[in-house]
């Protein structure tokens, strides 16, 4: 008889432990206990009426909102992930009767506050360095997508997406749904109406399958549907929720109701069942002007409001229909401001001739920028200027500089940058520095530059040409790396083409020969100028210095003289006390004046460049002469050589202006 109980015991514990995995959740909307089972996090709340607001009516914002106990998705035995099943209402309702942003996502994560998320396209979920290539390969989202975003190869501005592991989504599709009768609609997320979406996968199939309907019956067939195996991507335990977020434009994201079950279907939700939507506000700005009001005072608040009105109008971001098209990149005036400190003169980083660039922290996500404030008075198109931004802005490498957006606002154009706590390079290496950069620093930089260059001429959709590669455009982060910036003169190519340009534009110094004859930019041209950068990091001078010698007036015939005189490891910079690595000094130096070379087509491409310095590939034994033109060549001597740098680089209003920051010149400045 002990023996029976002591087995019944043992039967009652292990049972109850098996039921203390919770496997179904089902909320006809948050109310009460409800309420109480959901954490909230940034601008998420529950009204009154047990509707779930994800985001409000104000800009930049992200919410969050989870079961507040996580969930167990894996069998500990053989790691194998379960199936699961859920189903929730929801409603994206517009600021703006026509436009909105940014959507709202079913999410499986780690954590309930998923920190470093950004509001915007990262729909609280990312953030710009880890939106594609994030370290935690543990990301499970689906997303319901009302904004086209070209940086996350985004199909169009009202999608379905499942992301794994980035927001760049895996598949995605139109939102549409299918009636009773099988037949496809068109859905828009952002009209407003109360919208059913299931999320189910089937651990067997490895498949899974999301399906939408703007009422309370589950469709048979699939908008989407991916063969994925979640076992590597779910851990034993992770939280479900949702996340979402506004922009330039904002939306309020609702979630009326939500049921969840693991291993099974997840209950329909009858909609006419959940709390309604909240109406529409009533008019709060209405003045009431009493009769008692004499006929003298009415005119005297009507001309003070007006004033008030055009000024208002006068100074306001218009947004114009063409800018909703190019992505979420643009910023208020009045958030700029507010991140610059009304762009006070502490939080200066440069200034030249095309503007002033500030130090700024993003209120809403404390991400510190440097914000370009350029004064645009030419007539040339603003729409030109945004197609540019929507493909430069498009580039991602970890040795470019980020442009993350803009703002327009009267004659005003702003700049939006990742910040770079140690500024340009120039500063390490002129002059008297108050910091001298290691060798092992600046082979790291040196590498990492041309890393990115290389990415510019063949790892993007198209080719881009810099054309103003220098140590002032060469930004460092807080751990010295290199990154490229100012694409102020920038020139996109598609790949094969052939370059147009007939402008020379650049900086003194570092124009390549064919460019006052031909006045064609290359990639061959770009190589040119990233000899110069590499002669100057390891001489620590820069190309021409007209208060040298007049044998040192051109670095690039020093070096060579030095390089023909056996006694190359002269140029080095002093500074480093003869402390480098002189088999890498001397593949630099040699690398430098193979780029220097007169003939375009004598030089490498960046892609043996990198080889070069990467050591995965030797080093040619002869190297030819950089020798300035001559008769032959048809050029000049060297004193004219520096001339027609002189002409060509100040010809026309072109010509590039050095910011003491090296953030970038202005867009507008790129000749067509």
């Amino acid at each position: 008889m002990a023996e029976r109980l002591l087995l019944f015991w043992v039967f009652l514990v292990f049972s109850n432990g098996a039921k203390s995995q919770l496997d179904e959740l089902f909320f006809k909307g948050f109310k009460g206990g409800a309420a109480s089972n959901i954490s909230l996090n940034g601008a998420s709340e529950i009204e009154d009426s047990g509707i779930l607001r994800l985001t409000n009516e104000t800009q930049r914002v992200l919410g969050h909102a989870f079961y507040s106990r996580p969930i167990q998705f894996k069998n500990s035995t053989n790691g194998k992930a379960f199936s699961f099943s859920t189903a929730f209402a929801f409603a994206i309702v517009n600021q703006n009767p026509t436009f909105g942003g940014h959507g709202l996502a079913f999410t499986i994560s780690r954590t309930k506050e998923l920190p470093g998320a950004l509001p915007n396209q990262y729909l609280g979920l990312r953030n710009a360095s880890d939106v594609r290539n994030s370290s935690d390969h543990h990301m499970f989202a689906v997303e319901f997508d009302t904004v086209l975003d070209l940086e996350l190869d985004d199909i169009n501005g009202n999608h379905v997406g499942i992301d794994i592991n980035s927001l760049v989504s895996n598949k995605s599709v139109p939102a549409a749904y299918f009636d009773d009768k099988n037949s496809k609609h068109d859905l828009d997320l952002n009209s407003g109406q109360v919208i059913q979406a299931w999320i189910e996968y089937d651990s067997s199939s490895n498949r899974l399958d999301v399906k939408l309907s703007p009422s309370s019956v589950k469709p048979i067939s699939t908008l989407l549907s991916f063969e994925v195996d979640l076992s590597a991507i779910l851990e034993e335990s992770m939280y479900i929720g949702f996340s979402a977020s506004t922009g330039l434009l904002a939306s309020s994201h609702f979630i009326m109701g939500w049921s969840f079950k693991m291993n099974g279907e997840a209950k329909s939700l009858h909609l006419n069942e959940l709390p309604s939507l909240p109406g529409p506000k009533g008019d709060q700005t209405a003045l009431k002007i009493g009769v008692s009001v004499s006929a003298s005072a009415v005119i005297i608040l009507v001309i003070g409001l007006s004033f008030y009105l055009v000024r208002k109008i006068k100074n306001s971001d218009v947004i114009e229909p063409w800018e909703l098209d190019v992505g979420p990149h643009r910023f208020s005036h009045e958030e700029l401001k507010k991140a610059t400190r009304g762009f006070r003169d502490k939080e200066l980083l440069g200034f030249g001739g095309f503007g002033r660039v500030y130090k700024g922290t993003l209120p809403n996500s404390n991400t510190q920028v440097a914000v370009k404030q350029i004064s645009h008075e030419s007539k040339q198109g603003v729409r030109e200027f945004a197609s540019e931004i929507t493909s430069i802005g498009r580039l991602r490498h970890r040795n470019l500089v980020q442009l993350l957006g803009w703002c327009r606002q009267r004659g005003d154009l702003l700049l939006v940058y990742d910040f770079m706590p140690n500024g340009s390079l120039d500063n390490y290496l002129f002059d008297e520095p108050k910091t001298i950069l290691s060798w092992e620093q600046r082979f790291k930089i040196i590498k990492g530059v041309a890393s990115g260059i290389l990415y510019l001429h063949e790892g993007w959709e198209q080719t881009v040409i810099h054309r103003d590669i220098k140590a002032a455009n060469v930004l460092l982060d807080s751990e010295l790396n290199g990154r490229l910036g100012d694409f102020g003169l920038a020139k996109l190519y598609d790949h094969g083409s052939n370059p147009n340009t007939t402008r020379v534009v650049g900086t003194l110094g570092y124009l390549a020969p064919e460019l006052t004859r031909t006045g064609k930019s290359t990639t061959s041209s770009d190589v040119f100028a990233f000899g110069a950068l590499l002669l100057e990091v390891v001489c620590g001078r820069r190309p021409i210095e007209p208060k040298a010698l007049p044998e040192e007036l051109m670095l690039v015939e020093w070096v060579w003289e030095k390089w023909r005189a056996g006694s190359i490891l002269e140029v080095v910079d002093a500074r480093l006390g003869g402390e480098f690595n002189k088999v890498e000094a001397v593949v630099v130096l040699k690398l430098g004046l193979m780029c220097s070379n007169n003939a375009p087509k004598a030089r490498p491409t960046m892609r043996q460049a990198v080889s070069y310095l990467e050591g995965e590939l030797a080093l040619p034994d002869a190297v030819e002469a950089p020798d300035a033109y001559d008769g032959k060549k048809g050029g000049a001597a060297a004193s004219e050589y520096v001339d027609s740098y002189t002409t060509s680089s100040s010809a026309g209003d072109d010509r590039d202006v050095d910011l003491e920051s090296g953030y970038s010149s202005s867009l507008l400045s790129i000749p067509r």
